[in-house]
């Protein structure tokens, strides 16, 4: 059988990155062979794995579903693509898929892997179905409920994208909480008020802390009423956080939780799986309102350099959409 080539980005050592090519082989059965049409930048956990910044102890646990390589490189990583299906069963030819691949053009992989898009889901906003299958993980940790009073720290793709479900609870007033002003008009956008600052917010009954920085989460201990819930979803990756936990930290009775994408919380798993998750991502994606959080988009060929940037150097930017030819 012939084999083909497929360009793949990877990161030779912390902070430098590089597109290589390498062999694709023809698809065994049960596989298909995906043409890329775009991928995502994941903020978060992509520029820390850009810098180096996984810790020993997080090797396994931080891999990607589909990694080449090992931290902190040379390895191929990442989990944003979206494409069409070239090769595979006649009936899915053509078929535009959402697959949790690294950077690459042509890729091959499981068949149940590739991820039907719905037919209200244009391709360009199918990059955020990881944020999005992330955001609905945090909210089935957070539970907000009706009327709640929610403050949602550090504007990110995140941040934006559990604040704008939590607002969908009914009576629930959603405050998005981010240092640039600028985030101030994307929030407006999502339906959502918005601060610069932590002032003046106090005795809420949910906090979710998604700024990636430490003094963030102090503010959210700060803005939790008495027995609130505070949902951290930063990843800090091998830096500490000190925490103010002394004070009137108990005598609030307030609860700190983590959250993670890895794991379905356990109150769902009787009843869902990884597969019913990101069909549910994929069809909240389906409102054009949220095409607001896509700010900015590089060619295939200038993604080392823009990953680069975004990991030094992120100023406003939220997702950043990178285009195959």
């Amino acid at each position: 059988m012939a084999t083909d080539t497929a360009r793949a980005f990877w990161i030779l050592e912390p902070g430098t990155g590089a597109i290589r090519t390498e062999t694709l082989s023809p698809p065994e059965p049960g596989e298909v062979v995906v043409e890329t049409m775009y991928s995502g930048i994941s903020r978060g956990t992509e520029t820390l794995v850009f810098a180096g910044r996984v810790p020993p102890s997080q090797y396994q646990a931080m891999r990607a579903p589909f990694q080449s390589g090992e931290f902190p490189g040379p390895v191929k990583y990442g989990y944003i693509s979206v494409g069409r299906i070239v090769e595979g069963p006649a009936s899915r030819i053509g078929e535009r898929v959402f697959c949790l691949y690294p950077h690459q053009d042509r890729y091959r992989l499981p068949e149940a892997a590739a991820i039907p898009l719905p037919s209200g889901l244009p391709a360009e906003r199918a990059i955020l179905a990881a944020n999005m299958e992330t955001a609905v993980n945090a909210l089935w940790d957070a539970r907000p409920l009706a009327g709640d009073r929610i403050a949602v720290i550090g504007g990110g793709v995140l941040g934006m994208l559990t604040a704008w479900l939590c607002r969908q609870v009914p009576g629930t007033e959603v405050t998005l909480v981010d240092i640039n002003a600028a985030k101030g008009t994307v929030a407006a956008a999502l339906g959502l008020g918005f601060q610069a600052d932590a002032g003046g917010l106090e005795g809420c009954d949910l906090v979710i802390h998604a700024s990636g920085q430490p003094a963030g989460l102090v503010d959210a201990l700060r803005v939790a009423g008495r027995e609130g819930t505070i949902l951290e979803l930063s990843w800090y990756g091998d830096r500490a956080v000190p925490l103010p936990l002394g004070e009137d930290f108990h005598a609030r009775r307030l609860v700190l939780r983590s959250t993670q994408v890895g794991q379905i919380p356990a109150h769902r798993q009787p009843r869902w799986d990884y597969r019913r998750r990101m069909d549910l991502a994929l069809r909240l994606l389906c409102d054009g309102v949220l095409d607001i959080l896509v700010t900015g988009e590089s060619r295939f060929e200038e993604l080392p350099e823009a990953l680069a940037a975004l990991a030094h150097a992120p100023g406003a930017a939220l997702c950043h959409r990178i285009r195959y030819p």
